[in-house]
């Protein structure tokens, strides 16, 4: 077992592990860290704790200090100037005619690198920017292309459900996120329905799937054929949740047909569905191709 300590450098941001060095520092303590980066400031998210070496991928580096006054007093000072340093950094970009948006940057907490983070359509060539924001700030500069998932984790706002948005409220790290998701939940598949600001997947699609995984075990499919205390019927609609399924049994005697609920506990599946077309073909080619460029994920970078 090796005694770590979890630092996050952001609100929302990834938990990074460091040796605490017989140090025993509790949750919510600001300390002073060695990143690949540079010397950062961070906050204590998971106090003194045991861990196995095999689940540590890379040697651990040690917690220099816990950070003083001073050190807090200079974090701040830093962070006061990241707003004049994005807007010089517009400003070159829109000189040298850049297609690119600029939405933050962050000192490191030793000055050593100042990092720019934008979006863009393509690849930007900002050589000439990096070398007049250079002469300014005079030390290294980096900037750094994201996805639209990290832009919406940077920028928030308000999903569907009309709550903050998951990824800048509590998701440290993206799950990967399919469209068989959407389908095991029995949800549309229309882009425009299950796609959150970012114009990809929503992240809570991953939230129930367990659950629903299971459940798709338990509760038979539509157009299973399933025998009842009424007879054998054909089933039209389910409720996963509820554990129930609407049935439709022929009644030869009146020749007619009785629909009605049953539990799935109350019934037995006697012939399963024939595969027929996905649900896919149902949309338009426009929509079709919508869905397959929400789902595809764009690699998070750091």
């Amino acid at each position: 077992m090796i005694s770590i300590v979890g630092v996050r450098f952001k609100p929302v941001g990834k938990i990074y592990y460091f040796d605490p060095d017989n140090q025993e520092i509790s949750k919510g303590t600001p300390v002073i860290v060695e990143t690949v980066r540079g010397i950062e400031y961070g906050t204590v998210e998971i106090a003194n704790r045991g861990i196995h070496e095999e689940f540590l991928v890379n040697p651990l580096k040690k917690v220099i200090r816990i950070a003083t006054e001073e050190d807090t007093k200079k974090y701040h000072e830093n962070k006061n100037k990241e707003d004049e340093a994005l807007e010089i950094c517009k400003e070159k970009a829109k000189k040298h005619g850049l297609e690119m948006q600029l939405l933050d940057v962050e000192f490191t907490f030793d000055l050593s690198k100042v990092i720019f983070y934008f979006t863009a359509e393509g690849r930007v060539d900002f050589r000439e920017l990096v070398k007049d924001l250079a002469s300014i700030f005079r030390t290294r500069i980096e900037l750094r292309q994201i996805g639209v998932r990290d832009e919406a984790k940077l920028m928030n706002g308000l999903g569907i459900c009309g709550n903050t948005l998951c990824c800048a409220t509590f998701l440290s790290e993206f799950q990967p996120v399919s469209i068989k998701m959407a389908k095991d939940q029995n949800l549309s598949l229309k882009p425009s329905k299950i796609s959150g600001l970012c114009g990809r997947l929503m992240c809570c699609l991953k939230y129930e799937e367990d659950t629903y995984l299971e459940l798709n075990k338990i509760v038979p499919q539509i157009g299973d054929i399933v025998e009842t205390c009424d007879g054998t019927g054909e089933v039209l609609n389910r409720n996963l949740l509820r554990k129930t399924v609407k049935v439709a049994i022929r009644n030869k005697e009146k020749d007619d047909i009785v629909i009605d609920f049953y539990d799935v506990d109350d019934i037995k599946v006697v012939k399963h569905k024939r595969k027929g077309k996905n649900s896919e073909e149902k949309l338009s080619a426009e929509e079709l191709a919508e869905l397959k460029s929400i789902a595809e994920e764009t690699p998070k970078k750091r």
